[in-house]
């Protein structure tokens, strides 16, 4: 039988050095199941929980140094071990895709009461992370880059729910209905992590080229959609 080891001991980490301690520590471990068991370790896969800089101020992890020091590892515990031909595996699902989408939405309200809210026609229906647990996504206005970012304001959705929130206490220049906000950095956890709830309909996908031309790769759901999986008449 074919054997391997698997860990997923991260999430969205940006210290590389973490990476290369769970590379030494499932090293270790498979000359350790090796030696006491006389099991053939196959493959080490060190999981996924490469992070990307959702902050602008946050810096991203270089991965050809990373890939480097797992080398070393790798031949420093296994290659004397006589375990040189074990493999490597990685699951990097949110390095290759997070930085690559942007959630794109239109502003329907501006509210000032006991404080400022900006709504939203997106909903954590597009984008789940920020009202599930609280996460990072930085989100701009079109066109008002350069401008002070003096307004504080929470970024609502349209759900009925509480938590259906984009940012809270975020400083953005001063938006007006009709504008169009980016919210960054959601490739990896925007449509994937989208639903239906309200009866909300999930969005079209475009993919923009690097010569700045577009294509529609997904197109928006429809009630049809919508109540295609419905029996009843």
């Amino acid at each position: 039988e074919r054997f391997g080891l698997h860990t997923m001991i991260v999430s969205n980490e940006l210290n590389p050095d973490a990476f290369t301690a769970v590379a030494e520590m499932m090293f270790r471990l498979a000359v350790r199941v090796r030696d006491e068991t006389g099991v053939s370790v196959e493959f080490v896969n060190l999981g996924g929980g490469l992070g990307i800089p959702y902050r602008p101020e946050q810096r991203g992890i270089d991965i050809g140094l990373l890939s480097q020091s797992i080398r070393k590892a790798h031949e420093s515990i296994l290659g004397p071990a006589g375990m040189s031909g074990v493999k490597v595996f990685t699951e990097c699902g949110r390095f290759v895709t997070g930085p690559f989408g942007c959630l794109l939405a239109r502003v329907l309200h501006v509210k000032r009461t006991w404080k400022n809210f900006v709504g939203l026609d997106a909903s954590m229906a597009d984008l789940m992370r920020p009202g599930m647990y609280g996460a990072y996504h930085h989100i701009s206005a079109v066109g008002k880059e350069e401008e002070p970012k003096d307004f504080l304001c929470d970024v609502t959705g349209s759900l009925c729910e509480n938590n259906d929130k984009f940012a809270v206490d975020r400083l953005l220049p001063r938006v007006e209905p009709g504008d169009l906000v980016v919210i960054h950095d959601t490739g990896a956890h925007g449509h994937a992590m989208g639903f239906n709830y309200n009866g909300k309909l999930r969005s079209a996908e475009i993919l923009l080229r690097p010569d700045g031309t577009q294509e529609l790769i997904r197109r928006a759901e429809t009630l049809d959609d919508y109540f295609a999986t419905a029996l009843f008449r």
